[in-house]
């Protein structure tokens, strides 16, 4: 019997929009993707232009949304599956008003950019649960045949009594957009959305979340407190917003377990993504050129991963689509909404020099998102300084 077809509505059509378009596509047969919404018209048009023709992709232009409120439009245009593709500021009150409307969401990475975010995820994560639907993000480590295994290893004692770790993403150049003539401060912040913290919650948050959740996955949980470092070393002028450029944090998880993470973002030099975890007995690798393997205590290979996998990236939105379509959704809001927790709190200690506690910021912390968005003046805070007030 062939299954009813998933009607699939994207929001935030820039390029990982565009590849989750290309990933659920993929991930299983009868998925259309049926409305699209974007802040900008001209984003909407590339989109309908680059996939028009792509096996699946069936966007009538009146199902195609642009501006504030064009993701509010979508979810009235009889979907059942909405993949939120915004920046991450925009993604707390849109996961919200998607759980009321009755969708099945996925959701990239970071779920938001503060605490307050992080609450709203929950609270509306708890609703999704009352009313089945299935809920599942970006952070594709968790759905990755290779990276479950060897977690499944640490966990059943292989590497020992963990009791240290590191994780690491230091990347290169992204991308920015200048501000043209014109521009109002808000629509220029939108555009150039990665290096504002309101928005992308800085790069710990957007972009370090994968190796964080790796941390709190391999640790059950998530640290206790935090300290760290971090500033604006290469990337300082204007056009990159108020954002750090790198970070250095001691996580301190239950059993005073330490997990030293870095991040950085320079051009020309070299990269590292990877995640490392110590034990009694050995070590584990699960990111990184040794991916998928344990190790003795004299770093001799004891087991590495040799079987197959589908994409990371195509098996979430597979692992989603099966729940749904079995009655059983998968509801992984709680899991990456203390992750991004987690994340935001490495950046709040090192914005503020202090030892931050997870627990105390996850029932406070400053809100970051405007209450009202609208295209207009928008001050940019400044860089944050740790020992002064901003």
């Amino acid at each position: 019997m062939q299954e009813q077809t998933l009607r699939v509505g994207l929001v935030g059509c820039g390029g990982r929009g565009r590849g989750a378009v290309e990933n659920v596509l993929e991930a299983a047969p009868n998925v259309q993707i049926t409305a699209l919404a974007d802040m900008w018209p001209e984003k909407i048009k590339s989109t309908l232009d680059l996939m028009g023709k792509t096996p699946g992709f069936k966007v009538a232009e009146e199902n195609a949304f642009s501006g504030f409120d064009a993701y509010k439009r979508l979810l009235d245009a009889n979907v059942d599956y909405v993949m939120l593709c915004e920046p991450p500021g925009l993604r707390p009150e849109h996961f919200a008003a998607a759980v009321e409307a009755g969708k099945h969401v996925f959701f990239e990475k970071p779920v938001a950019v503060d605490p307050w975010g992080v609450r709203l995820v929950i609270e509306a994560g708890e609703k999704a649960k009352q009313k089945k639907l299935g809920v599942v993000p970006g952070t594709q480590s968790r759905h990755s045949a290779k990276m479950r295994e060897t977690v499944k290893r640490i966990h059943d004692g292989q590497i020992g009594e963990v009791v240290a770790g590191r994780i690491y993403f230091n990347t290169g150049y992204l991308w920015e957009v200048p501000r043209r003539e014109g521009m109002s401060d808000l629509e220029w912040q939108i555009r150039n959305w990665y290096y504002f913290d309101f928005l992308s919650g800085d790069h710990i948050v957007e972009q370090h979340v994968h190796q964080i959740d790796v941390s709190d996955w391999v640790m059950k949980g998530h640290p206790d407190h935090a300290v760290a470092v971090g500033g604006r070393q290469v990337r300082v002028e204007e056009l990159y917003g108020n954002i750090y450029d790198h970070f250095g944090v001691d996580y301190v998880y239950p059993n005073d377990v330490h997990v030293f993470s870095m991040c950085r973002q320079w051009k020309n030099t070299p990269g590292r993504v990877e995640s490392w975890f110590t034990g009694t007995k050995g070590h584990a690798c699960i990111h990184g050129p040794q991916s998928g393997t344990i190790f003795d205590t004299r770093m001799q290979p004891v087991w590495k991963w040799e079987g197959q996998e589908t994409k990371p990236q195509v098996q979430e939105h597979r692992d989603l689509i099966e729940s749904i379509r079995k009655g059983e959704p998968i509801n992984e809001a709680r899991r990456i909404a203390e992750t991004t927790l987690t994340s935001i709190l490495g950046r709040e200690a090192a914005y503020t020099g202090k030892v931050v506690k997870w627990d105390e910021l996850l029932k406070g912390g400053e809100r970051l998102t405007p209450e009202k968005w609208e295209l207009g003046p928008h001050e940019t805070k400044p860089v944050r300084r740790p020992g002064k007030s901003v």
